[in-house]
């Protein structure tokens, strides 16, 4: 009874002191303003909170950011989600509609998007859409049910998900259709019974986000089941090394290359790279060790976490990585022979399609899977922890997240996106995914159009995309 009094008391000098402060708010706010704007404009400039603009004009908002984090911690920043600088992409290019001299597509004519990576394996991976789940690994970085729910997903859609370098849940791998093992440089995930299972595998040499790097990930960052997973001591911390092997060479890789493709009865034994300034050079390894596909990653690709130097300062964007790996692998004549996968910072229907008209066969995709998988979920989060903290394995919120929401968000993202691609597919006079080429895009930039050989804007079909000569004069 007593208790009951208090609250009560309480409750009404609450209601009392909200009444009063939203009586005297116009009077309160106007000192406030008065106080502190004076402040403002009267202070020195080198004793003015102003000064704080200045400094972020001047550094950036987030430069300032990290550079109070590197003097607290004295370490190596571990960004998530890549580079935030403003690269390439491909919206100088526009697709070019049909409408009289070609007719578009009726609506009602099915479009045909399926895909095969692969061809030349003796068990070529065969695909309703051409998206796919890119490598986000289990405990280094997603949760179980976020990972159980991209399986869930994949199999509706007809798709594939990638392990990623992280452990391998057997009931993942078992009750994932079309699963790829990502082979990568760590002592864990190479089990033969796991590489037996798996649809396709792909040896990781590099990633967009953080290159060819490895990192040491501290015992106390891999509680709970993951230990177990990835097969680690107590006080063990996990590596992920710079090599495969001691002295490695490419015959190492040629022999590795054999062995899986014995191992697995032939599926699809591919790789993935950063997209670099000397791409062709890496795929002509690639070429001559035999892989069956190349999954290049550009400089817009996200990871977990990276040193920034390696997100911002290192490899090339993804338009041009994959126009390159494209134009080099028809060059080597290996462009039926090798399917080309792209990743990186691709996140509509629109640049899906623009990628695939550019060459390739298929696209990875991850930061969008992230955060559509989460979708409403991301509530529980907001806006004390970032959204992420709902899918980390080591996430504050992670215990909360629902598998079977996280997959019928992704579904839905992912059909919605096949469906504004069929759109745009019908818009073009087209009724498949394999009859796209750069032929039906055009670019509204110049130097666009000539980089990609494909017709500026500004010119007619008859036009050039490159400037003409002036005539010289004769003096």
């Amino acid at each position: 009874m007593v208790l009951d009094i208090i609250i009560l008391i309480l409750l009404s000098l609450f209601i009392i002191m909200f009444f009063l402060l939203f009586i005297m708010r116009r009077h309160l706010i106007k000192r406030m303003v008065a106080k502190y704007g004076k402040t403002l404009m009267e202070d020195r400039y080198q004793e003015n909170l102003f000064e704080m603009v200045t400094g972020f004009k001047h550094m950036g908002i987030q430069r300032t950011f990290e550079n109070n984090l590197r003097a607290e911690s004295g370490d190596v920043l571990h960004r998530p989600l890549g580079s935030s600088k403003t690269w390439p992409d491909f919206e100088m290019l526009t697709f070019i509609p049909a409408q009289v001299a070609t007719f578009p597509t009726e609506y009602t004519e099915q479009v045909d998007f399926k895909v095969t990576i692969g061809p030349q394996a003796k068990q070529p991976m065969e695909l309703d859409i051409p998206l796919m789940i890119s490598g986000m690994a289990y405990g280094i970085a997603l949760s179980k049910e976020v990972r159980l729910a991209l399986s869930d997903a994949v199999n509706q859609l007809g798709t594939a998900l990638n392990s990623g370098e992280g452990g391998v849940m057997e009931e993942e791998i078992d009750g994932t259709d079309k699963y790829i093992l990502q082979f990568s440089k760590t002592s864990w995930s190479k089990e033969e019974q796991l590489i037996k299972k798996a649809s396709m595998i792909e040896i990781k040499f590099g990633q967009g986000a953080l290159m060819s790097s490895g990192v040491v990930i501290p015992a106390e960052d891999l509680q709970g089941d993951i230990r177990k997973v990835l097969n680690l001591d107590d006080g063990e911390e996990a590596v992920i090394h710079n090599h495969f092997f001691k002295d490695q060479t490419l015959e190492d890789f040629k022999n590795l290359v054999q062995e899986l493709k014995e191992l697995t009865n032939g599926v699809p034994i591919g790789a993935k790279i950063a997209a670099g300034g000397k791409i062709e050079a890496d795929i002509d390894a690639l070429l001559e060790i035999d892989v069956d596909y190349i999954a290049v990653d550009g400089g817009q690709a996200a990871t977990h976490g990276a040193p920034p130097i390696l997100s911002e300062d290192f490899g090339i964007p993804t338009i041009h990585g994959l126009h390159r790996a494209h134009q080099h692998l028809q060059k080597k004549k290996a462009r039926d022979k090798v399917s080309l996968i792209i990743s990186g910072g691709m996140f509509t229907p629109g640049q899906f399609l623009k990628a695939i008209a550019l060459g390739a066969d298929a696209v990875y995709l991850g930061s969008a899977v992230l955060f559509t998988v989460s979708h409403k979920q991301v509530l529980n989060a907001v806006p004390f922890e970032p959204p992420t903290q709902v899918v980390w394995y080591d996430g504050k919120y992670k215990d909360d997240f629902n598998r079977q929401e996280g997959a019928k968000a992704l579904v839905n993202y992912f059909n919605a996106s096949v469906k504004e691609m069929e759109e745009g597919i019908r818009m073009m006079g087209k009724k498949a995914l394999s009859e796209l080429s750069k032929d039906d895009l055009v670019a509204y930039d110049e130097g666009v159009a000539r980089d990609f050989d494909v017709p500026y804007s500004v010119c007619s079909d008859e036009g050039s995309s490159e400037k003409k000569e002036e005539p010289m004069i004769e003096l």
